[in-house]
Order: C-alpha cells, then sequence, then structure tokens
C-alpha cells in the first residue's frame, strides 16, 4: 500500500498551536480542525473570519475538482476501500493548503461579497433606498417599497407585468444588499446588472463578477453602468429592453411574467445558464410573494 504523509503534518491544528485561543478566526490549520472552525461564529462579521470562510469555500470547491480529476484518470478503481480513504483525506488537506496560500480568485470574490453584506439591524432604512452608503435595504420588502414606483412606471410604458421586472432586480442585487460601487464607496444604483460596455459614457463602477463562458464559470473584474438614483437605472434598463433588438420577444410577453422571465433568460441577457431558472425561483418564491402582498392587487 502506498505511504501518504501524516494529514496533520503540513499544518497543526488551531489546539495545537502555541498562545492560540478559542476565539482565534484565523483559519483551520487542517480540515479536521473543528475547533478553528467552529471559531469562526464567534466573530462572522470580523475580517479574519470572512477571509477564514473564503478560504474554506475556495477549498471544497478544489477539493471537488480533485477528485473529479482523479476519478477521470482512474483506470481501475482503488486497491482497497482504506486507499480511498486515505486519498479522499488527502485531497481534503491538499485543497485547504493550496487555498490558503495560492489566489485562484474564487476565495476573493467571495471575501468581497461577505464583507459587502451588512449586519443585521446594524442600518436603518432611508426614504431615498440608500441604507447604507452601499445602497443596502432592510428587508425584501423594503427592497419592493423602494423598487415599485420605479418599475411599475417602466413596467406600464412597455408593456410588461412589473413583478418580472421586480424578480430581476432582486435577482441582480440580492434584494438590494449587493450591487457594484463607486471608486468612493457610494452606490453605484446600477438594479440590473448592466455592464459598462464601449458605448457607454456614463459613470463606472468596477466590481467582482462570475461569468460563465463555454459552460465555464470564471471571476472576472467587470465595469458596469453606474447611475445617480434607483430611477435612473430603471429608466436606462427599461431603454435598453426597448431599443435593442434581443429583448424583443422578453417584451412581447406582455403581462405574462413567467414568459417574460422565460424569453429574458433565453435572451443573453446574463451568461449564466441558470438565469430563466434563478429568476424563476424568485418569481415564484414565498419571500416575493410575501413582498408584494400589500400591493398584490396592483400587480
Amino acid at each position: 500500500m502506498t505511504t501518504l504523509p501524516p494529514i496533520n503534518s503540513a499544518m497543526p491544528s488551531l489546539g495545537s498551536v502555541p498562545g492560540a485561543s478559542a476565539l482565534d478566526t484565523s483559519a483551520a490549520g487542517t480540515y479536521t480542525d473543528i475547533n478553528g472552525l467552529a471559531a469562526l461564529t464567534k466573530d462572522p462579521n470580523s475580517p479574519q473570519a470572512i477571509s477564514a470562510v473564503a478560504q474554506q469555500v475556495e477549498a471544497l470547491f478544489l477539493q471537488m475538482m480533485l477528485k473529479s480529476m482523479r476519478e477521470a484518470g482512474s483506470a481501475q478503481e482503488t486497491d482497497s476501500n482504506e486507499m480511498g480513504m486515505y486519498q479522499d483525506m488527502f485531497d481534503k488537506q491538499v485543497a485547504l493548503s493550496i487555498s490558503q496560500h495560492a489566489d485562484l480568485g474564487i476565495g476573493r470574490l467571495l471575501k468581497r461579497q461577505l464583507a459587502g453584506k451588512t449586519a443585521p439591524g446594524a442600518v436603518k432604512a432611508s426614504s431615498s433606498g440608500a441604507a447604507t452608503p452601499g445602497g443596502a435595504m432592510l428587508t425584501p420588502a423594503d427592497f419592493v417599497n423602494r423598487m415599485m414606483p420605479p418599475i411599475r412606471r417602466a413596467a406600464s410604458a412597455l408593456g410588461l407585468n412589473p413583478a418580472g421586472l421586480l424578480a430581476q432586480a432582486a435577482l441582480e442585487t440580492g434584494w438590494g444588499q449587493r450591487m457594484p460601487r463607486n471608486p468612493d464607496g457610494s452606490p453605484s444604483f446600477n438594479m440590473f446588472g448592466i455592464k459598462a460596455g464601449d458605448g457607454w459614457t456614463g459613470a463606472r463602477a468596477v466590481a467582482d463578477s462570475m461569468e460563465v463562458t463555454d459552460g465555464v464559470a470564471t471571476p472576472k473584474r467587470t465595469a458596469f453602468r453606474a447611475y445617480g438614483s434607483i430611477e435612473e437605472s430603471v429608466d436606462d434598463f427599461a431603454s435598453m429592453l426597448k431599443n435593442s433588438p434581443r429583448y424583443r420577444e422578453a417584451i412581447a410577453a406582455g403581462a405574462d411574467a413567467q414568459a417574460y422571465i422565460a424569453r429574458i433568460g433565453k435572451s443573453g441577457y446574463a451568461t449564466d445558464p441558470e438565469y430563466g431558472n434563478k429568476l424563476n425561483q424568485i418569481l415564484n418564491s414565498d419571500t416575493l410573494q410575501a413582498a408584494v402582498k400589500p400591493r398584490i392587487a396592483k400587480l
């Protein structure tokens, strides 16, 4: 049987490091370091905890890649169940070590997203819809209340059901909790994830995004359009739908919100092949239904 290096030899666990405490949120040294992982819950909003969580997720992704590569390259089954167990343990530790010592982009993207989330109860909603410098809104109900007036106007002009546009804005911004930010940290108010192409002459906000090419998701730094208000964003989105032949079929859906999101999903609006399915999940979710219930008669 092949001899493999001890799993704990590469990095000591939290408990074996002199002077380490239960509140150390730096990271788990090995994938079996339960104390290190549990310590992350002590202060989940700290930069150290966010970084550690991002590393763990990236390590999980790498582990899946290693497992797939091993299975694809193996011409026969392993010698025994015990050998397979050691290989799996070794893969897990290698994945964790790589995530802690190499920048593959996935962890960096996760850290930016986690750091942008607001802690519960930490902000107060304002009438402008910008509850924080990042433009976040407290709850889906707050999001609906803020977005519904401009979305209803745009939907009316396009002959669409506003529920479809609302679901799209919710998906693109995480119910208003995240959106690209300007260099000074102020919100871009880009509610529909519209990229700033060569023809865009307005302000830009650069942010991390996940783009899918030939079925492969790749993190990228992307320039997005930036606006002075939510209203400007909705108006620009409506203008794009109206003036681009690509979205002609989506607009033809009219009052059928289900048809609109199915067609916008197939239009190439987003590179994610699951974009339409994700929109459908939001449109039919209890979250959206509960948020729009007070306004359901107007939809």
